[in-house]
């Protein structure tokens, strides 16, 4: 029956550990969403100043091309993220349904050796 305990906790901190990873995922996520936002007010702020928005034109302000850069790095980032995501998301259905498991597995195999131990015990009281 220890056993069985713990399997179950080791299911339910690796359910836990999973569930802590998609928070973490969601938050880089929402940082760099953030961040690309910022980004797009600042190269709307500097197309503003110079009166150029064709990125080709020869004078195209220099800090709105490094910050396009950034923004379109941090949006393929988001991108990777969310296949992560999904992998992890799908590592918690996974996860969960292995703890699901062991649970049904502890209380299967807990109840009827309570059950036997109570027998056993008053067997050999009976003897004794």
């Amino acid at each position: 029956m220890k056993s069985h305990e713990g399997l179950v906790r080791l299911k339910l901190f690796q359910v836990k550990e999973k569930r802590r990873q998609l928070g973490q995922l969601d938050l880089m996520m929402g940082e760099f969403e953030r961040m690309a936002a910022e980004l797009d007010a600042q190269i709307l702020s500097e197309e503003k100043k110079a009166g150029i928005t064709d990125t080709s034109h020869f004078a195209y302000p220099t800090f709105a091309k490094a910050a396009r850069q950034r923004r379109d790095n941090l949006f393929d980032s988001i991108r990777d993220l969310k296949s992560q995501k999904d992998d992890a998301e799908a590592a918690l259905t996974e996860s969960e349904a292995e703890l699901a498991k062991a649970e049904a597995l502890e209380q299967r195999d807990g109840k009827p050796r309570d059950i036997e131990e109570v027998s056993v015990t008053d067997k050999r009281a009976m003897i004794g």
